[in-house]
């Protein structure tokens, strides 16, 4: 008890609520992630582990193009156009050669490993604030906040726009029920490449500004990518279904995923609060997304139990009752 006394006493909250707007900067930029993720994982209902690499992709092309003189902006765009080449290499892996989904996506990702250190050159790369005009930098987060949530707006905005035109609209049904869509004469495998382009573009949309916050390119930047955009999704999913019930439109969805990274941040930064050993950040990254993804499951088996409790109590009820009258 005076170990645990000891320990709760040495925790300031001051220090975590210094903290706190970081994590929310760097919450919305891995929604950005997780609004890619949303593409395939939701949408698509396709397995595309390539976002590992194209995430470090979108960070790598980013420092080059800045530290040879370019502007922010042009490399913002090329990074996403780097994106968009990443996930057409996993799409046409997917639908040209029949390769499975998630090896499509492992291949592209392996093969990206390589193709973004020869891109930087070296494994890390520094883009200080100091040196460079950066779109959102660690050194004014609140000005990094603004312009973050201005940027999630916008791409919202977009991917509402355009998975409502006929385009979008075959992407979605599609991932729904790939068959139907075939016997409707859609290109399902165009439709796919799409898809996947799009995703790993706003992938690496999100790994350029992550790399222009923390002031660095990583080659290892992009591990475990996939499990922060599934924690977006997954916790925006659930939080959003909890509040609004089955009432959720495609904005308010794809704004949870937002919600989503920004409280997946907030929970990390509450660990390290705590002191736990940065040596597990993983570890409880994937105790955290294990959570989120067996709530609906508990969700839906407590109420599968207790319909069951409920019939049978009726189905006593009205033997009880039969016998009674006998």
């Amino acid at each position: 008890m005076e170990f645990l006394a000891e320990y709760f006493g040495s925790l300031n909250p001051a220090n975590f609520l210094a903290a706190l707007p970081g994590n929310i900067a760097q919450g919305i930029i891995w929604g950005l992630m997780g609004l890619g993720v949303f593409i395939t994982y939701k949408l698509l209902n396709f397995a595309d582990l390539s976002v590992d690499g194209s995430f470090a992709t979108g960070g790598a092309v980013t420092a080059v193009m800045l530290i040879n003189g370019c502007s922010v902006w042009v490399a913002l765009i090329v990074a996403i156009l780097a994106g968009i080449a990443a996930g057409l290499i996993t799409g046409l892996l997917h639908t040209l050669l029949g390769i499975p989904d998630i090896l499509a996506g492992i291949l592209t990702q392996i093969a990206l490993y390589s193709i973004n250190l020869n891109i930087m050159g070296r494994s890390n790369l520094p883009i200080s604030y100091r040196n460079y005009a950066l779109v959102i930098s660690a050194s004014d987060i609140n000005l990094s906040i603004i312009i973050a949530l201005g940027i999630a707006a916008i791409v919202i905005a977009a991917m509402y726009w355009y998975f409502g035109t006929e385009q979008g609209s075959t992407i979605r049904s599609t991932g729904s029920n790939p068959a139907m869509s075939k016997a409707q004469g859609i290109n399902i495998n165009v439709a796919k490449v799409i898809a996947l382009a799009l995703s790993n573009g706003l992938v690496a949309l999100a790994g350029s500004l992550f790399a222009q916050y923390q002031g660095f390119a990583d080659i290892n930047m992009g591990r475990g990518a996939i499990v922060i955009g599934l924690a977006a999704v997954i916790i925006g999913e659930v939080l959003g279904e909890a509040i609004f019930r089955k009432r959720m439109n495609f904005v308010v969805k794809m704004l949870f995923v937002i919600v989503g990274g920004i409280l997946y941040y907030i929970a990390m930064g509450i660990v390290l609060w705590l002191k736990m050993p940065t040596d597990d950040t993983k570890l409880f990254t994937a105790i955290i997304v294990a959570i989120f993804l067996a709530v609906p499951y508990l969700q839906k088996k407590s109420k599968t139990s207790f319909k069951k409790v409920a019939k049978m109590n009726l189905k006593a009820n009205k033997a009880n009752g039969g016998s009674d009258n006998a």
